[in-house]
């Protein structure tokens, strides 16, 4: 399957932002989807992640109550809806995905879209 993420982009604290990640070429349905992020000068790591069918979500508890994660497996797309966003979001954002349930362990994705980067900043 390849993974496709955007929707990044240069926003205020507190704004909003919607990260899409598409995919194609496998049976969607099969995978579970997570999104990392990765700051500059720090390691990756866990943002969220959905199930094959969703709804059932995991989450980071650096985000949790601010962003929600969900799919539309008939566009084969999940969302990562970002609200209260803070400087400390800052990072270039990924999607992966694997064929079985969500895990929060990136080694455990051996598929990964390019990413695409938030900035937040007065």
């Amino acid at each position: 399957v390849q993974l496709q993420a955007s929707g990044g982009g240069l926003v205020q604290p507190g704004d909003s932002l919607r990260l899409s990640c598409a995919a194609s070429g496998g049976t969607f349905s099969r995978y579970a989807v997570g999104w990392f992020r990765r700051a500059p000068g720090k390691e990756r790591e866990f943002v969220a992640a959905i199930n094959r069918a969703g709804p059932a979500a995991i989450y980071a508890d650096s985000v949790k109550g601010r962003f929600t994660i969900s799919r539309d497996n008939a566009k084969n797309t999940v969302y990562l809806q970002m609200n209260s966003l803070k400087p400390e979001d800052t990072a270039l954002y990924f999607c992966a995905a694997r064929d079985g349930a969500y895990v929060f362990r990136s080694s455990q994705y051996p598929y990964w879209g390019q990413g695409t980067q938030v900035t937040v900043s007065s």
